[in-house]
C-alpha cells in the first residue's frame, strides 16, 4: 500500500495516506517538511495564480508559488481573487444515463393505513413556538424509558415518545418566508410516517398560530393529530397533564402495529456529511454514493442537500439532471444563496470549518467536490426547496443550509425515514423520528470513537475494502436499520435536541 493516494492522473496534488516526512521520496518527488494524514502534497511546481486540481476539478488557486513536494493547504491555496467565480460548464443533462434495471430487496417495515411505510414507530410532541417547548418536553419526559421505565412497558411496539422543540415561532413576519418554512417543517413532521400520532402544543398568542398552521397545511385534528394551547388549557401544569392523558389514549392504537416485509422502494434517505476531512471525498462519501445507486436501483429515494457545501461542484449535478428545468432550478437556488449571503454580509466562498481544515480540506470548492460524491452517479430527478414533500423516487436534491441539524430537519420534514451521515472528525449527531447511521471516513476515527460510528469506511483508505464493497455493506446496514436494528446514535439517546428548523429572516 502506497503512503499516498492519487485520485486522477491530471491532479496537481496527492493525498497523504499516512504522515509524510520531509526528505521522503513520493513518485519521484521529495517531500518538503511534514504533510499530515489526509492533507495534500504538490506533485510539481505550481505558479502563483494557477489553478490546482483534485478529482480533476479545480479546488482553488495558488496564492503564492508552490514547489513540488510542498504541503498544499491554507498557507498557499485559496479560492482566488474572484471568490470561486470561475467558468463551470453546467451542460444540463449531458451525463443522464439509462435507468438501471429494477431490483427488489425488502426490509421489515411498518405499513400505515395510507400506504406509506415507516422505519420507526414514535409518538411525537411538537411545539408551535419556543414558549411551549418546556411543556412539550415535560409531556415526553413522563414517558422516558430512562426515568419512568414502566410508562411504556405495556407498549413494546412503540419506539418512544419524543419532544421536538425549537427556538422560533414568534417575533417573525406572519406572512414571510421564515413562517412559510416553519409551517412546512412542522407539517412534514406532524404527518411523518415514523410518527404513529402527534400532539402539537402552543402558547396561544404566538405569531405561529396553530389554527392558521392547520389551515395553511391542509391538516385537521383527529386520532393521530391533536393540538392545544397553554393559555386555553389554564397553565403549564394542566397543559402537561392534558398532554400526558392524550398520549395515554394514543398508545394502545400506536402499539397495534407489526413489522412485515416491504419493498426497499419505501426507503428515503437524507444524505449528510459533517466534521469532514481530507478522506471524506475518497472513502465514506463515494461509498455512500455507491449505496445510493443501489437504493435507486431498488426503487428507493436519496436526498442530497447542503447547498453552501455543493457550491463549486453544482455543475457535476446539473449534468445529471433528467430535464433542463431540474438543473436550472438547482442553479436558481445557488443564485438565491449568493444573494442571501450577500445581504447578510457573508459570502459563499467561505473556507471550511477549523475542524475541516485540520483534517486536510482547504477551500469550500474542495469540500464541495467531495460532498457531492454522496449522491452517487444516478440521474437527478428533482430539486426541492427546504422541507417540501419529496414525491419523486430516485436521486433528488433539497435546498438546505450546510449546518447539519438544520439540513437534516428539512430532509425529514420532506419525508426522509432514515439519515446516513459521513464524518471524518467525529460529529455527534442523531435524529428523531428517523434513525441516523454514522459512517467514519478513516480507521483512526473508528478506533477512537467506535461507540458513535456504525460503519468504518476507513477500510477503503487502508486498502482492505473497495468503494463498491463498502457501498454494498452500507446498503445492507440501511435495510437492517430500517427493519428495526438500532443505530449507535439511537442507543445513546440522540435525536430530540437535533430538531432545528431553518430560521430565515429578521427576528422582530
Amino acid at each position: 500500500m502506497t503512503p499516498f493516494i492519487r485520485l486522477h492522473p491530471n491532479d496537481d496534488v496527492l493525498i497523504a495516506r499516512t504522515q509524510l516526512l520531509g526528505g521522503t521520496s513520493v513518485e519521484n518527488v521529495t517531500v518538503r517538511g511534514l504533510v499530515p494524514p489526509g492533507h495534500k502534497l504538490a506533485v510539481h511546481d505550481i505558479a502563483a495564480g494557477q489553478p490546482v486540481r483534485r478529482y480533476n476539478q479545480i479546488i482553488g488557486f495558488a496564492s503564492r508559488p508552490i514547489a513540488a513536494g510542498e504541503h498544499v493547504h491554507t498557507h498557499n491555496l485559496d479560492v482566488g481573487p474572484d471568490g470561486g467565480d470561475f467558468a463551470r460548464d453546467y451542460a444540463f443533462g449531458a451525463d443522464v444515463k439509462p435507468e438501471p434495471a429494477r431490483r427488489e430487496a425488502t426490509f421489515l417495515g411498518i405499513k400505515r393505513p395510507d400506504g406509506r411505510v415507516a422505519t420507526r414507530n414514535y409518538i411525537g410532541i411538537l411545539s408551535s413556538v419556543n414558549c411551549s417547548a418546556t411543556a412539550a418536553r415535560a409531556i415526553a419526559d413522563h414517558f422516558s424509558r430512562q426515568t419512568n421505565p414502566q410508562a411504556l412497558a405495556a407498549y413494546p411496539n412503540v419506539d418512544g415518545v419524543v419532544a421536538l422543540t425549537h427556538g422560533t415561532g414568534c417575533g417573525m413576519d406572519t406572512e414571510g418566508l421564515g413562517m412559510h418554512i416553519l409551517e412546512r417543517t412542522l407539517a412534514g413532521y406532524a404527518t411523518h410516517a415514523n410518527f404513529a400520532a402527534v400532539i402539537v402544543v402552543g402558547l396561544g398568542c404566538e405569531a405561529n398560530q396553530i389554527n392558521a398552521w392547520l389551515a395553511h397545511s391542509s391538516l385537521r385534528q383527529g386520532e393521530t393529530l391533536q393540538v392545544f394551547n397553554i393559555q386555553d388549557t389554564g397553565g403549564t401544569r394542566r397543559t402537561v397533564e392534558k398532554g400526558i392523558g392524550l398520549v395515554k389514549d394514543m398508545l394502545p392504537r400506536a402499539n397495534r402495529v407489526k413489522r412485515e416485509p416491504c419493498s426497499a422502494s419505501h426507503i428515503t434517505i437524507g444524505l449528510q456529511c459533517g466534521g469532514s476531512d481530507g478522506y471524506s471525498g475518497i472513502s465514506a462519501n463515494p461509498a455512500l454514493g455507491a449505496a445510493v445507486d443501489l437504493l435507486v436501483a431498488h426503487g428507493g429515494t436519496a436526498i442530497l442537500s447542503e447547498t453552501p457545501e455543493i457550491y463549486g461542484a453544482e455543475h457535476l449535478l446539473t449534468r445529471r439532471a433528467v430535464r433542463r428545468e431540474v438543473g436550472e432550478k438547482l442553479i436558481e437556488r445557488i443564485h438565491w444563496w449568493e444573494h442571501y449571503t450577500k445581504v447578510n454580509e457573508g459570502e459563499m466562498n467561505n473556507n471550511p470549518s477549523p475542524g475541516n481544515k485540520a483534517g486536510g480540506l482547504t477551500t469550500i470548492l474542495e469540500k464541495s467536490l467531495g460532498a457531492v460524491a454522496k449522491g452517487g452517479t444516478s440521474n437527478l430527478q428533482a430539486v426541492y426547496e427546504y422541507a417540501e414533500p419529496v414525491t419523486a423516487h430516485g436521486f433528488v436534491y433539497m435546498d438546505t443550509p450546510g449546518y447539519d441539524p438544520v439540513s437534516a430537519t428539512g430532509q425529514v420534514a420532506g419525508g426522509a425515514n432514515m439519515i446516513c451521515f459521513t464524518t471524518g472528525r467525529g460529529s455527534a449527531y442523531g435524529c428523531a423520528p428517523s434513525p441516523s447511521l454514522k459512517l467514519a471516513t478513516n480507521s483512526t476515527l473508528w478506533q477512537r470513537q467506535e461507540e458513535d460510528m456504525d460503519i468504518n469506511c476507513g477500510e477503503i483508505i487502508d486498502g482492505t475494502s473497495s468503494v463498491a464493497e463498502m457501498g454494498e455493506r452500507i446498503f445492507r446496514l440501511v435495510l437492517a436499520t430500517a427493519s428495526g436494528e438500532r443505530s449507535k446514535s439511537e442507543q445513546h439517546g440522540y435525536g430530540q435536541n437535533e430538531f432545528v428548523p431553518w430560521q430565515v429572516g429578521a427576528v422582530m
